[in-house]
């Protein structure tokens, strides 16, 4: 049995490249280093963490094999506005991503005529602003639902009371349009509520290639994004690396002025 340690819900509006990178991801066999790619249902993927340091440790201890640490991406159902009314699969993309443990949000930044966006024009902080509010409706719809529970079971009984003002300040958080994650909330009080926005975030930014090392591009997405971490990829690059030998990936990644790949960053 494989005991995950985490689970990261890719999600993203339509035809931002969301499936390219995930399917880049858990093709990646450099990537996934002797930890084979397992299919639990069909968008969930199980990879390999790379770290150098295992083979050190390996060569010491005399390992015959090395495992390293797995994270299991799922790629959620396409977000829409509004998904937390049930609008497109809305309800489906809630359930999937209530059952891990991080989010992260792949933007598109690429242009493409052929790749139709959703709402007709290229705006990442247009995207990441439908995507935080379809999340913070739908905590909006937990919390109202739990607060008059939680207002029972808090009469003579602390621990409830306690957890009753911490879902009220995550209510009144949410009302400002801040995600509880970033509001810096008790985690661990809110736990029973399952809220979307508790998750930490992670932003990655699907760019054109001429946007790798663009500086200027990504310099200002980063800050839209902050405390959050930002990562820059091409999904279509990152596939070309998944089908290459580790020799061939490298030359690929070098006449693209990088020295690591946008995955192996992820």
């Amino acid at each position: 049995m494989v005991h995950m340690a985490l689970s990261v819900g890719i999600v993203g509006l339509p035809n931002v490249g969301k499936s390219t990178l995930f399917n880049a991801l858990t093709k990646n066999n450099v990537l996934a280093a002797n930890y084979p790619f397992a299919t639990i249902e069909p968008n969930v993927g199980i990879v390999g963490v790379p770290d150098e340091r295992l083979k050190t440790l390996a060569s010491i201890f005399d390992s015959k094999e090395i495992l390293p640490a797995s994270v299991s991406f799922v790629d959620i159902a396409g977000i829409v506005k509004g998904a937390s009314e049930g609008a497109g699969l809305g309800n489906k993309f809630l359930a999937n991503i209530r059952e891990t443990d991080a989010i992260c949000q792949v933007i598109r930044v690429f242009n493409d005529p052929d790749v139709v966006h959703v709402d007709g024009k290229i705006s990442p902080l247009d995207d990441i602003e439908t995507i935080n509010t379809e999340l913070i409706l739908a905590d909006i719809q937990s919390i109202d639902k739990a607060i008059p529970r939680l207002q029972k079971e808090a009469r003579g009984n602390k621990e409830k009371t306690v957890i009753l003002e911490e879902a009220e300040k995550a209510r009144k958080a949410l009302d400002e349009g801040k995600t509880v994650f970033a509001a810096k909330l008790d985690m661990e009080l809110l736990k029973e509520l399952f809220l979307l926005t508790a998750k930490p975030f992670l932003y990655v930014f699907n760019v054109d290639e001429s946007g790798l090392g663009n500086e200027e591009l990504q310099a200002p997405l980063r800050k839209l994004v902050e405390p959050a971490e930002a990562i820059f990829v091409n999904a279509k690059l990152e596939t070309d690396l998944a089908e290459l030998s580790e020799e061939e990936a490298k030359e690929l990644l070098e006449s693209v002025g990088q020295s690591e790949s946008g995955l192996a960053r992820l």
